[in-house]
């Protein structure tokens, strides 16, 4: 039993079931056995792969759009770059790399990287110790300093704790981390109704709800809503809120239990877009989007640039250019093509106008 599971083990025992959702921080944030802070994730040897390390044009195109932003918003002289959980900092890297297209925004911005991981905040750091621009490091967005904001937060809302609600005859309870009859880690549900929901459904479905992601995005919003700047959000999820539940659990490119082996595997769960709209326009913002990873990156032009990339290319080279395309922007093999089932969201100061990636 790993020392992570043997502690959460112990404290069911001492203090009765935990929420899912304290149970996925744990084995994410945990300081000291946590999935997070313990391990670099990412890659082929790692147990997932996010767009930045398919392909630099995925980093390149998001940098010619915040730049866009930038100027959309007036240009402001003294601006903010933020990267949400910046994973080896490739992302970040790329944008850096095309930024200075547009000289004005490379001059005005300051790089930020919000990251609680220790082992990634040094993989980032080796990552852009050549960038043309410096970065600061914070463990909370709340952290970086005040001014108009331009945020990226790829594959970073889907990785925030989730609850989960079962419908039952006397109404919603929740479902709970508790131990079973051989001390092992099961899910149960609560004793409690619970009063606030009055969704209805039939015995037996499951809502999911993720209240960090609704602050952190309420909290996102009022920043732009004052001080002005944009965020750009991008991850696996839907549209509309549903009933049905995603928790998911992957080491080295495979699905496990997510009870089994806690601080080993990383805990997800699709992003409620419709959730995160709503939290935002409460809070005074624009929303732009969602959209299809496929539709905003074609906007953007990445078919363009992946012919330009494939034409300084040797026949091997253009053949990678072409599957990382088709990687990034297809929609037709849910499994391994990206396009579909990522979505593209954008939340603005009120003023901001309709920007690259979400033209009707």
């Amino acid at each position: 039993m790993s020392a992570l599971k043997r502690e959460i083990v112990e404290t069911i025992a001492h203090d009765g079931p935990m929420t899912l959702e304290r149970y996925m921080s744990l084995c994410l944030t945990h300081p000291r056995y946590g999935y997070y802070m313990t391990r670099d994730p990412f890659g082929a040897g790692g147990d997932f792969v996010t767009a930045p390390e398919i392909s630099q044009m995925f980093g390149e195109l998001l940098g010619v759009w915040v730049t866009e932003a930038w100027r959309a918003a007036g240009a402001p002289t003294e601006a903010r770059l933020v990267e949400l959980g910046p994973g080896r900092g490739t992302l970040m890297s790329d944008v850096l790399r095309v930024t200075p297209i547009a000289p004005n925004f490379f001059s005005a911005v300051s790089v930020h990287l919000v990251e609680t991981s220790p082992v990634l905040r040094e993989t980032q750091r080796q990552t852009l110790a050549r960038a043309a621009k410096p970065a600061q490091w914070h463990l909370d967005f709340a952290e970086t300093p005040p001014g108009p904001a331009f945020i990226l937060a790829n594959e970073f809302f889907d990785a925030l704790p989730v609850r989960h609600f079962v419908k039952t005859a006397g109404g919603w309870r929740e479902q709970l981390v508790g131990l079973d009859a051989q001390g092992e880690l099961a899910f149960g549900l609560s004793d409690q109704i619970e009063p606030t929901l009055n969704v209805p459904a039939r015995d037996g479905s499951i809502i999911e709800v993720s209240a960090a992601s609704q602050k952190l995005i309420g909290d996102i919003a009022a920043r732009l809503v004052a001080e002005g700047g944009a965020l750009l959000l991008i991850d696996y999820g839907y549209e509309q809120t549903s009933l049905g539940e995603s928790l998911q659990a992957v080491s080295r490119h495979a699905y496990v239990d997510p009870l089994a082996t806690p601080g080993d595997a990383d805990l997800t769960a699709h992003v409620d877009f419709a959730a995160l709209a709503r939290a935002a326009r409460a809070r005074g913002a624009k929303v732009m989007g969602p959209v299809t990873q496929a539709q905003f990156l074609l906007q953007l032009g990445i078919e363009r640039r992946a012919e330009t990339l494939s034409k300084k290319a040797t026949p091997e080279q253009a053949q990678s250019i072409i599957d990382a395309f088709e990687r990034l922007a297809g929609v037709d093999d849910a499994r391994h093509q990206m396009g579909g089932l990522f979505k593209v969201m954008a939340v603005t100061h009120p003023d901001m106008p309709d920007l690259p990636g979400f033209f009707v």
